[in-house]
């Protein structure tokens, strides 16, 4: 007798994308040769006239029958590259892409499309492209016009569209369409708000649709959390992260927020932006995670120095970086006399009232104004390079739109 055991985690759906050990690099050019002497010159000297760009190494990953799968990745990190390659455009120099079921790609919006043609000969030709017969593309056209809402314009020649009206015709094609493997290169905010919450509700019908598989790049993680059930994430050509959409999220983010603080700027006089003589150090240090939730508190530290021996204040502000204005400002904090050398004061800030968002931290070293008691004067600032940024990001239940959270809000009738 033979004992089968199978875990109860084993995913059983079928494999509808494999890509295996996948590479691929470019050759830019560096001299082009004026002629044959040149060229013959260029090669005894073992001058190959480009140089190699590696842009991927040793890819590995599986989507599954069902799967909303992300990818995501900062721009420049091969995302793009790796979509062709899915897409059949590019061929990898190693490894191997596996597909199993009907892939339909939707990598930029509107190719494919005439302008002289009119728009019901540009869904039959774009659908054509696609690799769908015209009894195929017949069963879907009556689906692609009513969500793109063109009925009374499909008889009118493309380049007479808007842009508005050229995009959603070129999004509908490809989301109708009627294939097992949707690929979407950051195409979620297309279209105005009424088309977008189609598009919305579009993507719940299909993720409970279990013999549909969407493959997502896209740069929001707001989308990523919402929709993808995996991800992966990119960077410099090489996977970091397999399989978890919430630690890809994260992780992705974390990249953002620190690549905005990687340039260094310096003012006229030496100091970093912001800083002088009497404030040569100043900056704001996150001592927490760098992506939040509303249960977290974000924890930093200023760290500063004020050379004069004078009482001086220290002052922080929360800025919110996508809606705009200042959600917290400290006031003038009295820090007492100053030519103490290198000082630190931690701060926390609970973010249960708040929504998604991204927040940075701005600090400021002020001292009294001789002319006005109850005002202070601007002493040193935090440049973008020395201020700390931290985002907030929920589950689908979470919101960008809204700054505050609705259930802390207690709003009476009369």
């Amino acid at each position: 007798m033979t004992n089968s055991i199978v875990k109860k985690d084993e995913d059983t759906r079928p494999v509808v994308l494999s890509v295996e050990h996948v590479s691929k690099s470019f050759r830019l050019p560096t001299e082009q040769a004026s002629g044959l002497k040149q060229a013959f010159i260029n090669w005894t000297k073992g001058i190959k006239g480009y140089t190699e760009q590696t842009v991927l190494k040793d890819i590995n990953f599986e989507v599954r029958q069902g799967d909303f799968f992300g990818i995501v990745g900062r721009n420049g990190s091969g995302k793009s590259t790796l979509l062709k390659i899915i897409s059949g455009i590019y061929v990898p120099e190693h490894g191997r892409v596996t597909i199993n079921g009907k892939l339909v790609p939707f990598i930029e919006l509107g190719v494919g499309f005439n302008p002289e043609l009119t728009g019901r000969e540009n869904v039959y030709l774009n659908g054509a492209l696609l690799g769908f017969t015209n009894a195929e593309i017949d069963a879907m056209y009556d689906d692609i016009v009513e969500f793109a809402e063109l009925g009374d314009f499909m008889d009118q020649k493309l380049k007479n569209y808007s842009s508005g009206m050229q995009v959603r015709l070129a999004f509908s094609v490809a989301i109708k369409a009627q294939g097992d493997i949707l690929v979407l290169d950051e195409v979620l905010a297309v279209g105005d708000e009424a088309f977008q919450a189609k598009c919305n509700d579009f993507f719940e019908e299909i993720k409970k649709d279990p013999t549909k598989t969407v493959i997502l790049v896209t740069h929001a993680m707001s989308s990523v959390e919402k929709y993808c059930n995996k991800a992966i994430l990119i960077k410099d050509g090489e996977v970091l992260v397999n399989g978890d959409k919430n630690d890809a999220a994260k992780m992705y983010t974390e990249e953002n927020l620190r690549s905005l603080q990687n340039k260094t700027k310096e003012s006229n006089n030496g100091y970093p932006a912001g800083l002088n003589e009497d404030v040569p150090y100043l900056k704001c240090v996150p001592t927490s995670d760098l992506v939040l939730t509303h249960n977290d508190s974000f924890e930093f530290d200023v760290e500063y120095e004020y050379t004069n021996e004078e009482r001086f204040y220290l002052a922080f502000s929360m800025l919110d970086t996508r809606r705009g204005g200042i959600p917290y400002d400290s006031g003038s904090l009295d820090m007492g006399i100053g030519g103490r050398g290198r000082q630190k004061t931690h701060f926390s800030i609970p973010l249960d009232m708040f929504n998604n968002g991204t927040f940075k931290i701005i600090a400021s070293l002020r001292k009294d104004d001789p002319k006005d008691p109850d005002h202070t004067l601007l002493a040193g600032f935090t440049s973008d390079v020395n201020s700390c940024l931290f985002s907030l990001s929920e589950d689908a239940k979470g919101t960008d739109y809204a700054l505050i959270r609705r259930e802390k809000i207690d709003v009476k009738r009369s």
